[in-house]
């Protein structure tokens, strides 16, 4: 492939659909990168952004998400995907305590 070209640079979003819409404003926005949504993926457009830049630049967007607990960035060839670690469920909130009820000498200040 010396002189052929090379694919374009996808971003598999993966399990975080939901964040594709702003993932696609934070690259054209902050970035100035051209990009097409395909079904659960993004195009870039750009033929001058390398898969290792983009790595960079989602990773940044998956940091100001707050979501970087729950998911990392890799690189496979021309895409970048977007992967949920293994093993991480949310935690389920625990029920708040209520007051505690005073006893008969909390009351009368013995």
């Amino acid at each position: 492939m010396l002189f052929g070209r090379k694919g374009k640079v996808q971003v598999d979003v993966g399990d975080v659909a939901s964040e594709k819409e702003h993932l696609t404003q934070f690259l054209k926005t902050t970035h100035k990168i051209t990009v097409t949504p395909i079904q659960n993926k993004l195009a870039v457009d750009d033929e001058k952004v390398t898969p290792q830049e983009l790595q960079h630049l989602v990773t940044k967007f998956i940091y100001k998400r707050n979501l970087n607990a729950t998911h990392y960035v890799e690189v496979a060839g021309n895409t970048v995907k977007i992967i949920t670690f293994k093993g991480v469920t949310k935690k389920a909130e625990k029920p708040k305590k209520g007051a505690a009820h005073q006893t008969s000498a909390q009351s009368w200040g013995l």
